[in-house]
Parts: C-alpha cells; structure tokens; sequence
C-alpha cells in the first residue's frame, strides 16, 4: 500500500473503557479531515486494577483488533496500557506511528509558582516503573504528591459526571491531599478529565489549575503521522467509528455524548 493509500486509512484509538474520548475529541478538533477508529473495552474495565501481563494482554489483543480493520496510526489513550505496553508496542510495529499518555507532570511542573502538585491516577499507574521514572525526572523541582483513585473512573463509565456521589468520593480520597499550598492538579487517566465541571465545584473556587495531557497527546500523535508523511490535507470533515467490547449500545450512546461534549482549554 502506497502513501496516498495509508492517508486514507482511520487513525486507531484504544482505552480501557470510554475515558480515552477526552484524547479523541482534542485529536478530532485539530486533525479534523482525518477518520478514526475509537474502540473502547468496557468489557474488561478497569484495567487499572489488574496485573501488567493481563493489561498487556488485553492492550494487545485491541490493538490487534484494530489493525485488522486498518489503521496508519494508534494513539494508546490509557495511562495505565501505556506504562504496561506502549514499548513492546512499538517494537512490535515499528512502521505505525503510536502514541501512548502519561500524567501531564511536565507541563504542571513547568507552570508552577512553587506550590505542592498532585496527581490522580489509578492505583496500577501509580505502581508502574514507567510513572516512577516520570516522577523522579522532576522531584528536585516540584513537590509532586500521588492520589490513587481507585473507582474513580467508573463514574464516568457509568454516566455519573456529577452529584453528590461524586463529591463524596473527592472527600474521602482526595480531601486528605489537599493543603494551603496546593497549586495544580494533575488528572492522570484520560476519565477524569471529564469531572472537572464536579471537581471544580467540590476545589469550591480555590485557585487550583487543573491540566491534563489530552491535547499534547494529540498534537505528538498529529507530529508524528505528518513526519510519516501520512496526515489527510484534502477539504473534508472526517468520520468517528466507536467500537465497545461490552456490547451494549448505551455505552456506544454515551461514547457518542462525550465525543460532542465541549473540549475545555488544556493548553
């Protein structure tokens, strides 16, 4: 297949569950005569709270599904199928463009005033070596706190965004964490971006910035497709195909609702 054939294939996207969209829609706004394949695995979410072989496994087994179907890039939108297999990933298909997310430290670091950073993430995020090396690059710069959040993205799985079930969960795991000092949060899983209208009503107008890697995820992934060679510059309007393991069509429903949803200022 020739270069101007690959240009027409979808870009793949993969998540464990439906939190990869807030990727997806940055991807979709400034790329937006591409197509795209987003395939969401509900089925077998979370995986934040499984082994690393398991995650690997089932990261691959999607990706597989992808290729399949025809894809000329892959962005991984799951901090924790990154950290687990984005490296053996690209050794695997050196020739396709693949983009992985991790927490937005470095741009939380690069805006800080000297306050404490946290960042929310999975407990298996949390627990990877990959996350640890990100960590430790910035420790002598900023004082930078863990959050684990087990469950957390099962609110949005579930269609529950905000309310006072919400605002229990932020009391319980992450009032503890909060001080005086507290500058920035980090929403390192690519579900929570899609709490911040909750979160910020819960922060009650404290003066906390809160970054995700939504939008740096997608302008690498858009790099590295113009680098290949590979980015559509025909006048159209691209198409989103959603795919989900579980099945059920309210769960492609709601896939759809938060693809529509505005995209907040991440810059």
């Amino acid at each position: 297949m020739d270069n101007e054939e690959l240009k027409k294939l979808p870009i793949g996207f993969m998540d464990s569950g439906l939190g990869g969209i807030s990727v997806l829609r940055e991807a979709v706004r400034i790329m937006p005569a591409e197509d795209f394949i987003y395939f969401g695995d509900s089925l077998n979410a979370p995986y934040g709270t499984k082994e690393q072989t398991v995650i690997r496994a089932l990261t691959f087994s999607v990706v597989e599904n992808l290729l399949k179907q025809g894809i000329k890039g892959l962005a991984v939108a799951c901090n924790t199928a990154t950290s687990a297999a984005v490296r053996l990933l690209r050794e695997m298909y050196p020739e396709l463009p693949i983009v992985g997310i991790e927490p937005a430290v470095k741009p939380a670091v690069d805006r800080s005033q000297g306050g404490r950073i946290l960042v929310m993430a999975t407990p298996m995020t949390i627990a990877q070596e990959k996350y640890h090396a990100l960590l430790n690059r910035y420790k002598d710069q900023a004082e930078i706190v863990s959050v684990p959040c087990e469950g957390l993205m099962e609110f949005v799985e579930q269609g529950k965004m905000e309310g006072e079930e919400l605002n229990a969960y932020f009391r319980e795991h992450l009032l503890p964490y909060l001080t005086e000092d507290t500058e920035t949060i980090v929403l390192g899983c690519t579900h929570y971006p899609f709490l911040k209208s909750q979160l910020k009503k819960f922060l009650n107008h404290r003066t906390i910035e809160l970054i995700d890697g939504s939008l740096g995820t997608s302008m690498e992934l858009k790099r590295r497709l113009k680098v290949k060679g590979l980015l559509r510059e025909d006048d159209r309007t691209g198409n989103v195909v959603i795919q989900n393991s579980s099945g059920k069509q309210d769960m492609i429903d709601r896939s759809y609702e938060l693809l529509r949803l505005p995209v907040e200022d991440n810059s």
